[in-house]
């Protein structure tokens, strides 16, 4: 097993016993996932989807996937929140966040539609000219308004430089299996499309189509991402604390218990920055709701030991670190000797970074822990396709059964709902004009 859970830095802040003695409470949240008889099951999908997955369709996203490696230099994931943080997660961790500027035979990858900028739409667009592009936009509706401008632009792009005919071949669609906006645009314009399974909610989607597809175009290897998700998910089936997910929820349940409202991400990796955006989204949607839930923060040590590192330190006693510690990097560096030592380096000459990195850790853990903040440590064995797949499967057991100690609905999220209807509403969507004019009112009050 890749994944691992280290607790010894927890001592003087939670006991095994307290935790421990969630047994119950656990072992009711884990029947709950498995009999389907918990809140929002009908978003259960994922639960057994690293198996039981559609064979057909994923043989599909492969052939894509090598077609559009040969035919494309820049390949446009449209899509906000679920539906472009997993997949973008999973190829910085796996390739590089510096994959765009390598030399490589796969085509650069870009994100798009998940912001609302004139500019940073733009210069995507001046990025593309002269080069061949496809779009892969993913949106369950297609209504949702950040990725609908943005396949807007480019599939207008792409049908001015290209034609109406290319342009076809060069958009995938990931939607919904049969109803939505985007589905109805992609069966009359002829677009290859891959489903979005109903019964899986956007932030447990990556190891859908809506990852899949960006992530294998990008070179790597799906059937062992898949395969480290399985096995994960066959050691979820045991009902004990022997399940490295049992404790981790055991764990930030009792902490919150006592107190500690925050819980702050930590790696030491800057490829690991995009599985943090990933991982927020996941906690914080699925629990924060009914006044509850911890706050899921991130931090990229040792950059934000400059700058966050004193309020950790020292400041207000809310948060417990969740370090995750990888496996040895791919490629080693060790600082060089310097006869005159004119910086004073020489102490560290002949060591690799991976084991200044490691006593930097140690250094820091000790630290924290010293002053007032707990720490627990989520270790992978590697950086393969597998063991990033054991822990995306990992982090979504651990968040299904948090849901459900906490009492809440881990697969909905009524509140994103309220700001999307006010925003219809000011830019004057039909259907919104009622309240339309309510909330200019009380823009203007």
């Amino acid at each position: 097993m890749s994944v691992s859970l280290e607790t010894r830095y927890l001592e003087g802040f939670v006991r095994a016993h307290e935790w421990g003695a969630l047994q119950e409470q656990v072992s009711a949240a884990h029947e709950a996932l498995h009999s389907g008889t918990g809140l929002g099951n009908d978003f259960l999908g994922w639960l057994s989807l690293p198996t039981d997955y559609d064979k057909a369709e994923f043989a599909r996203i492969q052939a894509a996937a090598e077609r559009i490696r040969q035919d494309t230099d820049i390949f446009i994931v449209i899509g906000i929140g679920g539906s472009y943080l997993g997949a973008r997660a999973a190829i910085e961790f796996l390739k590089s966040p510096l994959y765009n500027a390598k030399k490589k035979d796969t085509p650069d990858i870009y994100f798009a539609g998940n912001s609302i900028s004139g500019t940073a739409l733009k210069e995507l667009l001046e990025l593309c000219e002269g080069r061949r592009v496809s779009v892969n936009v993913i949106s369950k509706s297609g209504t949702t308004t950040e990725p609908a401008i943005a396949f807007r632009v480019f599939r207008d792009y792409l049908e001015r430089t290209v034609g109406h005919e290319e342009a076809k071949k060069r958009i995938y669609a990931t939607t919904d299996r049969a109803k939505g906006t985007l589905k109805g645009l992609a069966d009359r314009e002829g677009y290859e499309t891959f489903v979005v399974p109903d019964d899986v909610g956007g932030r447990y989607s990556v190891l859908t189509a809506v990852g899949l597809l960006p992530i294998a175009v990008a070179g790597v290897d799906i059937t062992a991402l898949m395969q480290g998700a399985a096995e994960m998910m066959e050691t979820c089936t045991e009902a004990s604390f022997r399940c490295p997910a049992w404790r981790y929820a055991a764990i930030r349940y009792e902490l919150y218990r006592a107190g500690r409202s925050i819980e702050l991400l930590a790696c030491y990796d800057p490829a690991f920055r995009f599985m943090a955006e990933w991982w927020k989204q996941l906690f914080g949607e699925s629990e924060g709701k009914e006044g509850k839930g911890l706050f899921p923060a991130s931090v990229e040590f040792t950059a934000d030991l400059h700058s966050m590192g004193q309020y950790i330190q020292e400041g207000k006693r809310l948060m417990f670190e969740t370090v995750v510690r990888l496996g040895p990097s791919d490629r080693q560096l060790t600082v060089p000797v310097d006869e005159a030592d004119g910086d004073g380096l020489n102490f560290l000459a002949g060591k690799s970074l991976d084991f200044i990195r490691d006593r930097a850790m140690e250094g820091t853990l000790l630290a924290h822990t010293e002053g007032g903040v707990p720490n627990l440590i989520v270790e992978t064995s590697g950086r393969t396709p597998a063991d990033l797949g054991q822990l995306i499967y990992f982090f979504e057991y651990a968040c299904g059964l948090s849901g459900y100690l906490l009492d809440v609905n881990p697969f909905d999220q009524p509140g994103v709902e309220a700001y999307k209807k006010n925003m219809f509403a000011l830019l004057g969507k039909p259907g919104y004009e009622d309240r339309r004019a309510q909330l200019e009112s009380k823009l203007e009050g």
